[in-house]
């Protein structure tokens, strides 16, 4: 038996931000094993990636909010994920995007966090948030900058130095 998703579907112009699906793990996996999942606790091999997959699953069922898979709607593939975690050892929930080898430089990891965001205030009540990015990857940072993101503080994760970018709220949006 299939359990129906806790994620809610949010649409954009190129994009489906959607719940998990079992066919989403080989594209999930390939990411956590490559050199770009540095700066997410990558890379990790296939057990380690099946538990942060699980663990993304349960997060909707435990905090009513999580991290969306990001579908590419032209295609069908998965481009990446996005959304709000709040791990235990986090000071706040955090908005996080992972954009997935060969759909970058496309805008969709703005375009997705921008609607992740909206939606996250509206529906979840999570309204100026934090990303935790790692100084060194200045991709993320660029786009906490277009976000309207503020550097807030220097701050850690997990024993990581990093730095804690404040969104605006979704009305200033």
């Amino acid at each position: 038996m299939i359990a129906p998703s806790h994620a809610p579907v949010v649409e954009t112009e190129d994009l489906i931000l959607r719940g998990y699906r079992e066919e989403d793990f080989e594209a999930f996996a390939g990411f956590g094993a490559s050199e770009r999942a540095k700066f997410v606790g990558g890379p990790q091999d296939r057990w380690g990636s099946w538990r942060s997959f699980m663990a993304g699953i349960g997060h909707w069922t435990l905090r009513g909010y999580g991290m969306w898979m990001v579908e590419h709607r032209a295609t069908g593939k998965v481009a990446g994920r996005v959304g709000m975690i709040f791990n235990d050892g986090w000071d706040e929930p955090e908005l996080g995007w992972h954009i997935y080898d060969g759909f970058e430089g496309k805008g969709y990891a703005y375009q997705a966090t921008i609607a992740a965001r909206r939606y996250s205030a509206r529906h979840f009540g999570l309204d100026r948030v934090i990303s935790y990015i790692d100084p060194e990857n200045t991709r993320s940072v660029a786009l906490a900058e277009r976000l309207d993101a503020s550097f807030e503080r220097a701050g850690e994760v997990l024993g990581h130095p990093c730095q804690v970018w404040r969104h605006p709220s979704a009305e200033a949006q």
